[in-house]
């Protein structure tokens, strides 16, 4: 089980979420809900970006959940544990480690949520705070290039062990 199970998914199904009334607002350019959206919801670094970024952060803790909901099956992994004779000490195999896994899965899942959350909106606080203007790397891009670089290095480590190396890293 992985801290973040769901990776960059939760970010990116949220901003897809906020950018829809952006564009709506778009199509009626002069209206009350243009200025409303404008106003309220754009990460323009200012005091008024606050909601916007607290209806974010719920919505990528939300969608980490979510994903993780689907993709992981605490019931499957129990029943894979008990048939290959794995068991988690203290534990009888079956529902109760079934259950045991989803305990510990929902509490994983709130800690990588809440850290999805604070590299998503970490740099629009910066700016706010700041005043810097010129951040170029966003949390989301930089979850991409860390997941991305640890990624490789686990595909050349096995690379290497299945050759019969002693590894990459040592």
């Amino acid at each position: 089980m992985k801290v973040n199970q769901a990776g960059v998914i939760p970010v990116i199904f949220a901003i897809s979420l906020l950018a829809f009334p952006q564009t709506m607002s778009t199509w009626v350019p002069n209206s009350g809900f243009a200025l409303f959206v404008a106003k309220w919801f754009s990460m323009n670094g200012s005091i008024t970006s606050i909601p916007y970024l607290l209806i974010y952060g719920v919505l990528i803790i939300f969608f980490t959940y979510f994903y993780t909901a689907i993709t992981f099956n605490p019931i499957d992994v129990a029943e894979n544990l008990k048939k290959y004779g794995g068991f988690i000490p203290g534990l009888r195999p079956g529902r109760p480690t079934a259950e045991y896994l989803s305990k510990i899965l929902s509490r994983i899942t709130l800690a990588g949520g809440l850290f999805l959350a604070l590299i998503a909106v970490l740099p629009t606080l910066v700016i706010g705070l700041t005043g810097l203007k010129n951040i170029y790397f966003g949390g989301t891009s930089l979850l991409i290039v860390v997941g991305v670089a640890l990624e490789t290095m686990k595909q050349i480590e096995s690379q290497l062990m299945s050759r019969h190396y002693q590894g990459f890293m040592k």
